[in-house]
């Protein structure tokens, strides 16, 4: 580990020799955009050190831009074909510093906030194919222990005090480079971290929002944009959602009788369909935003599960009318609270005051570990495995419900949501009681409908379905579900 570590002295270390000698050869030309870079057998002997040395320099350089890998190929200078970008839009590489639980109320009312109880709620051992984040062990675990110690040995790890009123420099430097990759132009002094998406989103309501103003969401949506609205007062107004976005014609009329101030929703990956925005809809979505002077917030937390990028309201408006947000809960590490609200420069110091007489700051640490997992090159090649491996939970998870009688609603694109409609009328919200009774958490649609109009529907998490038990729950649920109902009309 010598090689990776800062010295004494503060001269660089062979990781940061190896990473400024191709960054003088791309500067000087030597290495032009697209070319292939030398092997790393080559590059350890060039420079004297290990194989390993080079394999950390050159990941590094990929997760700040300068190089670009290719599975199977090795690693080139980006900006050329398949590249991600200019090297001279690179950001630069900135060192930064089971016990027994109690069991859910089976008779509590189904509202925005269940599914979070039931799923927190219940004990480990029962199954949660309806929650809204992955198994642990599908999470980078070794990944963040060995970033751990590695801050504990950093001596300049910021381990005791307070964090800068916008957070952690290099981790806004870095995503200022991430979103970029989106076509969205943030400087880093237009991104406020936050301690997660909700805190991100809760400080914009505060932001945005006074008590009785109308707020558009989807129908359905995430449910704790329902329940985060509600908190601050404000009016919710369900807009239907199609497989391209959202219903325009709807959200035209929409526009007109209740005259919203705020717009939030999921472009990639739509909570809890599953669902992509389609570029047609998505600049038709902006002229209206910009004729009805409505404000958006585009919860963007998914974006790492995507293969292929999806349009952005944040990229097509250039963060106007439209405020990017995210997070790594869902796709690094929920313990470590660490999201991000990307906006117009002038709104910033507003925000940055809000956050400040809420909650003083935003955990520094946190935000040193999810930048050290960035650029060491650990979560690319982590995301480059799950994404595999959801597609393929994915397809299972489909075929499966298939069998079982249920029809989904839109086949997702990547990530692991999916929307399903349960056989012959049946109520999602019965289905899921008696699930929970035999130890397995569903997600029934009504959780995310603000019109209550989903009832015939329960969202899936691919990556949470892939034991036989979820589906023999399913399947007696429903049977149990369907004979009450047949009592029912007989008597």
């Amino acid at each position: 580990m010598e090689d990776a570590r800062q010295t004494a002295d503060g001269a660089l270390t062979r990781v940061e020799q190896v990473m400024r000698i191709v960054r003088e050869r791309i500067a000087s030309r030597a290495l032009a955009a697209g070319a292939r870079v030398p092997s790393i057998r080559t590059m350890s002997e060039q420079s004297g050190v290990s194989k390993s040395t080079v394999v950390e320099a050159y990941e590094r350089l990929v997760a700040e831009g300068s190089l670009v890998a290719r599975r199977g190929s090795g690693f080139f200078v980006a900006g050329g074909a398949g590249g991600a970008g200019g090297v001279g839009g690179a950001a630069p590489g900135v060192r930064g510093l089971a016990g027994a639980q109690p069991q859910p109320r089976l008779d509590r009312e189904i509202d925005p906030l269940w599914l979070t109880r039931q799923s927190l709620e219940t004990d480990a051992r029962a199954l949660r194919p309806g929650c809204g984040w992955l198994p642990a062990s599908w999470l980078p675990q070794d990944a963040v222990r060995r970033a751990l110690r590695a801050m504990a040995r950093d001596p300049h790890a910021q381990l005791t005090d307070y964090a800068t009123p916008l957070g952690h420099p290099a981790l806004r430097q870095h995503l200022s480079w991430r979103l970029a990759q989106h076509g969205i132009g943030a400087e880093p002094r237009q991104i406020v971290l936050t301690d997660g998406g909700s805190q991100a989103l809760d400080l914009l309501c505060r932001f945005l929002l006074e008590p009785g103003d109308t707020v558009l969401v989807d129908d359905p949506c995430y449910f704790n944009f329902q329940a985060m609205l509600r908190v601050h007062g404000a009016k919710v107004v369900g807009v239907p959602y199609t497989p391209n976005g959202p219903d325009i014609a709807a959200f035209e009329r929409a526009l007109v009788e209740h005259r919203p101030c705020l717009y939030v929703t999921n472009s990639a990956l739509h909570n809890p369909t599953g669902a992509t925005l389609a570029p047609a809809v998505a600049h038709r979505l902006l002229k209206l935003a910009e004729e009805h002077r409505l404000t958006i917030i585009e919860d963007d937390i998914f974006a790492d599960f995507e293969t292929d990028p999806a349009p952005r309201l944040a990229a097509f408006d250039g963060l106007a009318r439209v405020i990017a947000i995210g997070s790594f809960s869902k796709t690094m590490t929920a313990a470590a609270r660490c999201g991000y609200i990307a906006a117009r420069a002038d709104w910033i110091e507003p925000i940055v005051d809000l956050k400040l007489a809420v909650a003083f700051g935003n955990g520094d640490l946190t935000a040193d570990l999810v930048h050290r997992l960035l650029v060491d090159g650990t979560y690319r090649r982590y995301l480059e495995g799950l994404r595999t491996r959801l597609a393929d939970a994915m397809g299972d998870t489909l075929r499966r419900l298939a069998a079982a009688g249920l029809t989904a609603w839109t086949r997702p694109q990547a990530g692991m949501l999916l929307w399903a409609r349960l056989p012959d009328g049946l109520d999602a919200a019965q289905v899921a009681r008696e699930a929970l009774a035999d130890g397995v958490v569903l997600a029934p649609g009504n959780v995310f409908s603000a019109t209550r109009s989903a009832g015939e529907y329960l969202r899936f998490n691919a990556s949470q379905c892939n034991r036989p038990k979820v589906y023999e729950t399913l399947q007696r649920a429903m049977e149990r579900v369907a004979a009450q109902s047949a009592w029912e009309r007989v008597d």
